[in-house]
């Protein structure tokens, strides 16, 4: 496990453990502390264990026995019947997407009920390359949440031609990170899947980077025609299945499915119908987890892995499977399930006490009660109010020039333009084309054609200032600007405007606060999330974090945007069909050609 800079909630390895353990499995020696009157969820056999207590000595579990066993002195917590079961192991998430540091997430995280989380930083990767992934390092090193790191993979998401990123994850650089930090476990998400199934030497050299020094390989996949390619190539999970086809298919191909469950009003929530596989077609749940992904802010506090299980749960699944899904089966797919997990003999005391509806109530980390009553406790209180701070180099991310076009000019004569169609639930875009009469103004082309502007601006000070003008079909903005620093996966600056002047206001929102999310209307920012850390993470609490993305996400929604502010960051991802926009122009996907504003004859 990484270690912490937080001395109370580190826990030693188990083999200089294993004599003192036994001794109090045998009574021969008092745990340190016995949680009593409880009901057992058993991962192993997936089965609830009435009248049990679990006695914990250095941070681990020393044994489950029945309710009043322990005659000693050492301190008694007393359950009240309630559920107790492993913490929440989360096999794949970003902890940028919740714009919070990493110390930040775990309260986050730990009043979920989750302790151990997998984590790919790419974002940060795209924006600070290694310095960025290093510096993420270090602040999980200080979090008190147990971080592991799949090694970001595809960096950036395409070639230069198509977009430009600040980092370049090369096979060499993603190997260093590797040989440097214990806590690298796996490589992250290949979500170039086009090129891995093309055999392009890039791809697989980093993916040989992995399997040369025993990592597996994870994967981010869409179609079915590419699952035999993609799983020859070493990919053995993927959290993108987004139907019960697709993942019926990489389940027999030998692909870990991690089903990822969102806000339903958000792209991410494919668990539903992804989980047909188990529910309809009979597949085993033995290679199947469930994830979070990206989360907010806002969404983190309120959908957290806990949430998934229970989607989980909704869905068909009995509770014991749903919880070792969101659990065992995560610490499984990466090897560590006899340290986390389960309540067995030797793991962690890395628990969570559940009422009957599977709702975390209290979180023990390393056997520290940190959560108790669905609040933190002092002792997290005190190591939360204390974080890692980045280098200075990370404050001063946002780089634009001057002077920017925020718009393409109006058309003089009739054409016809390319246009991206936004449709719910907002990950895929739709390749139009929209015939526009001469015009004076942009104003009838919108009001006409459900359109509005799109503009990429390139941040990393990496050219010459590249800018991408392009439309927005369906987007509903009724009047005003969006902007984000936080455009997938290059992280490049996306605006979205009905006019220049408010998507100005927007750009020097961003720039005086080296990024974040902004609203503008009338002249006026009417919300605003600062993030000065890459552009893409808060210095702040969590709490505090989710606050302004709450207000954000309501100003949002009144101003007409029919898909939420992630999917919105997605429209520059141009790994995702069938169209996109980057800095470098419209992209076709998985063609991987630029494509005009204005359709040439």
């Amino acid at each position: 496990m990484p270690s912490t800079a937080l001395t109370r909630f580190s826990v030693a390895p188990l083999s200089g453990m294993t004599r003192h353990l036994a001794d109090v499995a045998s009574g021969r020696s008092d745990p340190d502390t016995v949680i009593t009157g409880v009901r057992a969820l058993n991962t192993y056999s997936e089965r609830i264990a009435s009248d049990k207590e679990i006695w914990i000595a250095g941070g681990r579990i020393a044994a489950v026995k029945p309710a009043g066993t322990y005659q000693g002195t050492a301190p008694r917590y007393d359950g009240k019947g309630g559920i107790i079961a492993p913490g929440l192991v989360d096999p794949h998430l970003h902890i940028e997407s919740s714009m919070v540091t990493a110390c930040a997430y775990a309260e986050a995280a730990l009043l979920n009920g989750t302790t151990t989380i997998f984590c790919d930083s790419h974002e940060i990767g795209n924006v600070m390359d290694v310095a960025g992934v290093e510096a993420m390092l270090e602040d999980a090193r200080q979090a008190p949440l147990s971080i592991f790191l799949t090694v970001p993979s595809t960096v950036p998401a395409t070639s230069p031609e198509m977009e430009t990123a600040g980092g370049d994850l090369t096979p060499e650089k993603i190997a260093g990170i590797f040989d440097r930090w214990p806590e690298a476990v796996a490589l992250g998400e290949k979500m170039d899947f086009v090129p891995v199934c093309l055999s392009d030497e890039r791809s697989h050299a980093i993916i040989e980077a992995s399997l040369s020094r025993g990592r597996p390989v994870s994967g981010h996949v869409y179609g079915r025609e590419f699952v035999a390619a993609y799983a020859a190539a070493g990919v053995t999970d993927t959290h993108e299945a987004i139907d019960r086809d697709i993942a019926d298919d990489l389940l027999d191909a030998g692909i870990w499915v991690f089903l990822r469950g969102g806000p339903p009003t958000t792209p991410w929530h494919s668990l539903p119908e992804a989980i047909k596989t188990i529910t309809e077609l009979g597949a085993s749940t033995k290679r199947v987890a469930v994830c979070t992904d990206d989360r907010d802010a806002d969404d983190l506090l309120l959908f957290g892995q806990d949430w998934v299980t229970r989607e989980a749960m909704k869905a068909g699944i009995k509770p014991e499977t749903a919880w070792s899904m969101g659990s065992l089966h995560g610490a499984t797919r990466f090897g560590m399930e006899n340290d986390i997990g389960g309540l067995g003999g030797g793991r962690r005391a890395d628990l969570v006490l559940l009422n009957d509806d599977l709702e975390p109530q209290n979180t023990w980390y390393g056997g520290e009660l940190v959560v108790e009553d669905k609040s933190i406790t002092p002792v997290l209180d005190q190591a939360l109010s204390t974080r890692y701070t980045y280098p200075d180099a990370a404050f001063t991310s946002v780089k634009v020039p001057s002077t920017v076009a925020m718009t393409p000019d109006v058309p003089s004569h009739d054409v016809t333009v390319n246009v991206l169609r936004v449709a719910l639930p907002g990950i895929t875009l739709f390749h139009d084309k929209v015939d526009l009469k001469a015009s004076n103004d942009w104003g009838t082309h919108f009001d006409e054609h459900g359109l509005c502007f799109v503009t990429i601006i390139e941040r990393h000070g990496k050219s010459d200032g590249n800018v991408a003008h392009g439309l927005l079909k369906d987007f509903g903005l009724k009047d005003g600007a969006v902007a984000s620093s936080v455009g997938h996966d290059s992280h490049n600056i996306i605006i979205a405007g009905t006019n220049a002047d408010d998507m100005q206001v927007a750009l020097t929102a961003l720039k005086e606060n080296q990024g974040g999310v902004v609203t503008v209307q009338s002249g006026e920012v009417t919300a605003m999330v600062p993030l000065p850390i890459a552009g893409l993470l808060s210095d702040k609490r969590v709490t505090m974090v989710a606050e302004e993305m709450s207000t954000l996400k309501a100003v949002w929604k009144d101003m007409g945007c029919t898909i939420p502010f992630m999917g919105f960051n997605l429209i520059p991802l141009s790994v995702i069909p069938e169209i996109r926009i980057t800095d470098k122009g419209m992209v076709r996907v998985p063609e991987m050609t630029l494509e005009p504003l204005y359709v040439e004859d």
